[in-house]
């Protein structure tokens, strides 16, 4: 027995294909097949497995379990709820050896996907093609293994709540928020958590739907946050959270409608952490402000810029021993009282007590940020064989660049004028642009200097492909 998977499945950070097209449930046996004999050999044997609220999540979780089960795997089944909670149980649990969270985070309704953790580390990028390659060769091991189910949603909010722990009380009872599941499934939990919270809440769409009847769980289109921003100008409210689809990402706005975007929350949880924790390491990807790295420097910290892509981001945190780190997608990872994850729950919690720590109104923190001029992520398609190729051709032509070079992750340019990203995406056939400068003749000319590379590169800034 061997099975093959549909070769836009095997993604960068995860797995992921859309329901009756590239993913069904042979897939999914075949993921619990492969990676549980992967685990078994490692000298693991136990998995939690979770599941969001998609319409096709029940169906693949059903078959992940059958897989895991005939490869010799124990299983911890949590149910419905969000992606950290998963990331929890895994992290909590002492007999389990790995994770395995069935969502399709903020795409759309008819995809669907895997992440995973093996052994308290992500698996992405080699883990996956292994995963892939093993599978077409049947390399599994046989078994059978048992089946338990736990109920994780309780211990998993209380855990989370004790990031308010030696909050002063009466601030937060003065607080005013509002909060938006875009009916993800991160609802319940958000009901929970929220009852134990002082102050005045009000929430959006906590119902899970898989069809998101309201809008799509993405907090980094602004549009998303339309339904966020009437409700805090209708109640006077101080700011409001909203989250993605699997509850791993974060957005916010402030009480005047601005949206933090991701590398501006960072700015607000770094100003937090740094006041208790001088010098400590603070992880941005390359696509965030200058702004977050001058502000993590003058708040005594030592800012770090690196990839892209949560896996990666994690993985650093580890080397590092960074206790925190984000990106501009809202993904944001606390190590210092938590566990190194990105959970947006928590980092929601996490903002009411900066905001009570730093005794600054979130609109106030918002205010102090300096206004900077920046793009869009800009993404448009390449061909898949020329995207890597293209950004080592810009880095070539500018080797001897009088400019700073930064290629970390594609090829990220600071001048007088600002500074300009191009980098080849992880999970699609796209390069992603981005800009920003503190004025708007800076910004132009940094544009010029992104369509100057482009063109000589044969490319253009084309049609804007979606995420």
């Amino acid at each position: 027995m061997s099975h093959e998977f549909d070769s836009t499945v095997l993604r960068e950070y995860d797995m992921r294909g859309i329901i009756g097209q590239t993913l069904g449930a042979d897939d999914a046996r075949a993921i619990g097949r492969t990676f549980g004999s992967m685990l078994r050999e490692a000298g693991g044997s136990k998995v939690a497995v979770g599941y969001d609220g998609r319409v096709s999540s029940p169906m693949l979780d059903h078959a992940l379990v059958e897989g895991l089960t005939a490869s010799g795997c124990d299983v911890v089944r949590i149910g419905m709820g969000p992606t950290p909670m998963l990331y929890f149980a895994e992290a909590s649990m002492p007999d389990v050896d790995a994770g395995i969270m069935i969502t399709g985070s903020h795409n759309p309704a008819n995809y669907n996907g895997f992440k995973m953790v093996f052994q308290g580390k992500p698996f992405f990028g080699q883990d996956i093609q292994e995963l892939g390659r093993r599978s077409a060769a049947g390399e599994w091991t046989d078994g059978s293994g048992s089946v338990e189910t736990q109920v994780m949603l309780d211990a998993y909010i209380d855990r989370i709540l004790e990031s308010l722990d030696g909050i002063d009380r009466e601030y937060l009872s003065g607080l005013k928020v509002a909060w938006d599941a875009g009916n993800g499934s991160a609802g319940p939990a958000l009901e929970k958590m929220v009852a134990q919270l002082p102050g005045e809440h009000h929430l959006l769409y906590t119902e899970i739907d898989g069809n998101f009847p309201n809008h799509h769980p993405d907090p980094t289109v602004e549009e998303n946050l339309d339904d966020l921003k009437a409700i805090v100008a209708e109640k006077n409210l101080d700011f409001g959270i909203a989250f993605d689809g699997d509850g791993d990402r974060i957005g916010a706005i402030d009480g005047e409608g601005r949206v933090i975007w991701g590398d501006q929350l960072l700015m607000i949880y770094a100003e937090d952490l740094l006041s208790r924790d001088k010098g400590a390491t603070v992880i941005a990807d390359v696509k965030a402000s200058r702004a977050l790295f001058d502000h993590v420097a003058k708040h005594g910290g030592k800012p770090v810029m690196w990839n892209t892509g949560h896996s990666l981001i994690k993985s650093k945190m580890k080397e590092t021993g960074a206790p925190l780190a984000g990106e501009m997608s809202g993904h944001v990872f606390f190590a210092d009282t938590y566990y190194g994850y990105d959970d947006a729950l928590y980092a929601g919690l996490r903002l009411l007590a900066a905001s009570a720590r730093l005794g600054k109104s979130v609109t106030q923190l918002r205010s102090e940020m300096p206004n900077m001029l920046n793009t869009p992520e800009m993404r448009f398609q390449v061909d898949e064989s020329r995207k890597f190729a293209a950004i080592d051709e810009v880095k070539q032509r500018l080797a001897d660049s009088p400019d700073d070079v930064n290629s970390t992750d594609g090829v990220r340019v600071t001048n007088d004028d600002g500074w300009w990203l191009l980098r080849a995406s992880n999970t699609q056939d796209v390069l992603v642009a981005r800009a920003e400068s503190d004025t708007q003749e800076g910004l132009d000319r940094l544009m010029a200097q992104i369509d100057d590379q482009l063109e000589k590169s044969g490319l253009e800034r084309g049609p804007q492909a979606g995420h």
